[in-house]
């Protein structure tokens, strides 16, 4: 559209020149101008819209990640009671308003070991007790759970909940999970082309991808794929 309006700019002086007469020149001074202001629109426009684009991004893209994060810390306390992780939604919210969480606690005791022929010598031993139990509860007070697997801003969408497990070293299988969504769903009705070049970045400040996603199938890792810029605000919380 610049071009455009470049070339009929282009064409105006031309015409000018070659054959209109001096008294009329009046009316494509009139049409330059404007030519002039829509391009200087254009190019404003051009500069601003990125700009607004990233902020806008980044603030749809935060209040997703806030649940994500949620998800992460509510599976986690799941797999500390029950060795693995779930999909199962509606039961993760039960297990978070109703389970309680083993307090152990790890001491180093003396035994006396018999190494035969009459030898006995003391060896230390760490041993761990359980001496109580705490709600899951008490780790999500003040924080919206139960509509945690919402997306915010996309209506009617939920985050996909897949859980997979990882051989971690010969022998030793670990259980994994993964929460994610289309970053396509939460930029929606912005600028396609800008949308287009989200959805292939992959610059270490950028969220990588077509989700926005925690927890990996591939991996043994409970991080998510937003970079350290989305956790600043956390780091705030917990200074004051």
């Amino acid at each position: 559209m610049i071009i455009g309006a470049l070339v009929a700019a282009v064409a105006v002086a031309f015409v000018v020149v070659k054959y209109l007469p001096l008294k009329l020149r009046w009316i494509p001074s009139v049409i330059l101008l404007v030519l002039a202001v829509f391009l200087g629109i254009k190019i404003y426009d051009g500069i601003l819209e990125p700009i607004k684009f990233n902020k806008d991004k980044v603030g749809k893209f935060s209040v997703v990640i806030d649940n994500l994060k949620i998800i992460r810390d509510a599976e986690i306390k799941y797999y500390e009671v029950n060795a693995q992780y779930t999909t199962d939604k509606a039961g993760l919210i039960n297990f978070i308003n109703n389970a309680k969480l083993a307090i152990t606690e790890t001491k180093t005791i003396v035994v006396q070991v018999n190494k035969g022929g009459g030898v006995i010598i003391d060896e230390e031993k760490r041993v761990t007790d359980t001496i109580g139990y705490e709600p899951v509860l008490k780790y999500f007070k003040g924080i919206n759970f139960e509509n945690m697997f919402k997306v915010p801003g996309v209506e009617g969408a939920e985050f996909e909940i897949e859980v997979g497990s990882v051989e971690k070293v010969p022998g030793l299988v670990v259980p994994t999970f993964r929460a994610r969504t289309p970053k396509k769903g939460i930029l929606a009705g912005m600028n396609e082309s800008l949308v287009k070049q989200e959805l292939e970045a992959v610059e270490n400040d950028q969220i990588k991808g077509d989700y926005v996603s925690v927890g990996s199938l591939d991996e043994v890792t409970t991080g998510g794929n937003w970079p350290p810029s989305y956790d600043k605000k956390d780091g705030a919380k917990k200074d004051e």
